[in-house]
């Protein structure tokens, strides 16, 4: 008796374990061939959220947000921005992909919606769907906003702010929040102005929240930066969101 109680824990406990792997989803953009993961709940009738990592592509973060997302009811899938035999190793690689990217924004917001795409196919409700980004991520939900993807909201998690100013402020449909280090040394005060002034004239509906004792990578585990506190705080702020726009 005792025995099988713990075999049937035992199944119960792996079960767990592997409703919790992600699956990675090979797609293309013209002849460059894509990977994402996603989580274990793909096929269902569900919301989805699409994750945009950081600088050096997927990681840990992303993966565990992915993971977590899926506990919360969302079936989350994590976008390959840079695509397979693209990843960078270094930081002096990731800075100079990235900022292909941040400077040719319309490939990026593309990248994006291949992304959405995967999202949808692997069974997310279309009208369902949010962006969520982290870092060079952050900078891609705003440029999801930007580009007035088909989704209902995006949060943009210690991102950067800026965008070209020869780019004109443009009506902006979806909801954002915008979740900001207050020692983030890589915002200037003018590109946090022009963001505000920028969803102002866009007629966005916006919101910024700032958190304390915070520099850029806060949310981060396994940055020299992280603050456990803020970071626990903005994780309830996204749910938070997210409930609200497509739950």
């Amino acid at each position: 008796m005792i025995r099988s109680i713990l075999f049937s824990a035992f199944l119960l406990a792996s079960g767990s374990i592997f409703s919790q792997n992600l699956k990675t989803v090979s797609y293309q953009d013209g002849t460059q061939k894509l990977n994402g993961l996603i989580t274990s709940n793909s096929g269902k009738k569900l919301p989805g959220v699409l994750i945009l990592p950081a600088w050096k592509g997927i990681d840990e973060e992303a993966k565990t947000a992915a993971k977590e997302l899926e506990k919360e009811g969302y079936i989350a899938f994590i976008a390959d921005i840079y695509g397979e035999g693209n990843i960078p190793t270094d930081n002096a690689s990731a800075s100079k992909s990235a900022g292909f990217y941040k400077q040719n924004y319309e490939a990026y917001q593309k990248r994006i919606s291949l992304a959405l795409e995967q999202l949808k196919k692997n069974g997310a409700v279309s009208n369902k769907i949010a962006v969520i980004g982290y870092c060079f991520g952050g900078t891609g939900a705003l440029e999801t906003a930007r580009g007035n993807l088909p989704i209902a909201g995006v949060v943009s998690i210690h991102g950067s702010l800026a965008k070209d100013p020869t780019r004109k402020n443009e009506t902006l449909t979806t909801k954002i929040l915008v979740e900001h280090p207050a020692d983030d040394q890589s915002v200037s005060k003018e590109d946090y102005d022009n963001l505000v002034k920028e969803m102002n004239e866009g007629k966005a509906d916006w919101q910024i929240i700032t958190y304390a004792n915070s520099k850029y990578t806060f949310t981060n585990p396994q940055s020299p930066d992280y603050n456990e506190v803020m970071a626990k705080r903005a994780w309830n702020h996204t749910l938070m969101f997210l409930k609200e726009i497509i739950k």
